[in-house]
Order: C-alpha cells, then structure tokens, then sequence
C-alpha cells in the first residue's frame, strides 16, 4: 500500500485506495482532460469533488500544498519515476505525463511527439483562454457589463483559432493525424462553446464543418463519454 501522507491534501480528502491516482477535479473542460486521459490509459483512480466556486476547498491550506495555483484539475500517482509518489498540476502536464507513463496517445520521440505538443501548447496558450473568456463575458457575470467590446475581441479571436482547427483537421480524422493528447485537450474546450456557454450561434461553430465532425468522432468514444461526468455533476 503506497503511503500519500507526505501530501497534506490527503488529509482533507482522504484517499479511499491509495494504491491508485488521485484526480482533485470537477467536470470543466480542463477538469475533464484528466478524466478522458486516465480513462483512455486504462488507469485506475478515485477522484475528489474540488468546487472552483468554493473557497472552503479550493484556496484551502491542503489543497494548496498541492496546486499553488488553486485550479483544477491536480492528481496523485502514488507509482510516479523510480515508484515513488509524486503530485501534478496544470492540465497539459498531466497529459504528457499519463502519456509518457503509458506510452499512449503521446508519440515517445521523433517530429511526432513535437507537433503533438506543440497543438497541446496550441490548447493551453490560445483555445482554453480565449473560449474562457467567452464564458466569462457571454454566460456568466461578465455578461452583466455593457460594453461589449471584451466580448467582441473575444469572440472574433475564437472565431481565427476555430479556423486554425478547421483547417487543421481538413483531410485528417484527428488534429495530428492519429488520436492524441492533442484532441484531449482542445476538444472538450469546442464543446464547451456549445454545451457550457452556449455561445455556438456567436461564434458560429456550426460553419466549421470539420470541427462539428471531429467533436461527434471524440465524444463517441468510451472514455470520452464517462470522463466528461467525472466527478458527476451535482
């Protein structure tokens, strides 16, 4: 049995089997690239409901030890390099680590593995920000200021990157080609356009065929549809 109580975090949220990951999460876009990852690794793990909304659990001592940054999601693998525990934030590192670990969805060397990240660099740099802006300014309390030019500057940026994709994908069934890291991580922040922030029609997601394609093939998957309910919606 592996020992996490180095991790204060633990001691909050106790591990229910601390043989396997630990996934702090909730099912937002980023959230749900861990969930999708360790389910299409075939990886077990317990998760733990962290509320983005919630300063009892998300700015708390414990759960700073863990991520400084306070966000979601943050895991544990107790069998980390040389079989000793170790403790991971930031959404696109998770990625690449699970990858390396399982030699899945990450190509080991090569141009490959290069342009897979460079797409996952692509998500965390431009789609995730951008499209969360949108949120902000289109569904949430943003939506409450009258100047609409933020919103405006967001949704014709969200427009170029949905291009980028668009084309991106044209000929292709995955951005890289294969399945990758790469359609974990941006696929679930398209959704979200559509699901979340119901802002399809502002962006005019349903121009970008390739795209409409693409999200239905993800979504399709086994994994994908488990791990976008993880942890399940209240």
């Amino acid at each position: 049995m592996a020992d996490l109580s180095g991790f204060p975090i633990t001691r909050r949220w106790p591990p229910r089997r601390a043989d396997v990951i630990q996934l702090y999460s909730l099912p937002t876009p980023n959230g749900v690239k861990a969930s999708i990852m360790l389910g299409e690794c075939g990886l077990d793990y317990d998760v733990h409901r962290i509320s983005i909304g919630d300063p009892e659990d998300q700015m708390t001592p414990e759960f700073l030890s863990l991520n400084p940054n306070n966000k979601i999601p943050a895991m544990i693998d107790p069998d980390g390099p040389g079989g000793e525990p170790i403790g991971l934030w930031e959404s696109g590192a998770m990625l690449i680590y699970l990858g390396d670990k399982t030699g899945r969805f990450l190509p080991r060397e090569g141009a490959a593995r290069y342009h897979t990240i460079q797409w996952l660099m692509f998500q965390m740099g431009g789609v995730g920000p951008m499209f969360g802006q949108i949120g902000f300014f289109h569904r949430y309390k943003g939506r409450e200021i009258e100047d609409k030019r933020p919103l405006t500057r967001y949704v014709n940026e969200a427009k170029r990157l949905l291009g980028v994709i668009d084309r991106q994908l044209d000929g292709r069934d995955w951005i890289t080609g294969n399945y990758s890291i790469a359609d974990i991580a941006i696929a679930p922040w398209v959704r979200t356009l559509r699901t979340g922030y119901e802002a399809q029609d502002l962006v005019g997601l349903d121009d970008f065929r390739n795209i409409a394609r693409w999200v239905d093939r993800f979504t399709a998957r086994p994994a994908v549809e488990r791990g976008l309910d993880v942890p399940p919606r209240e």
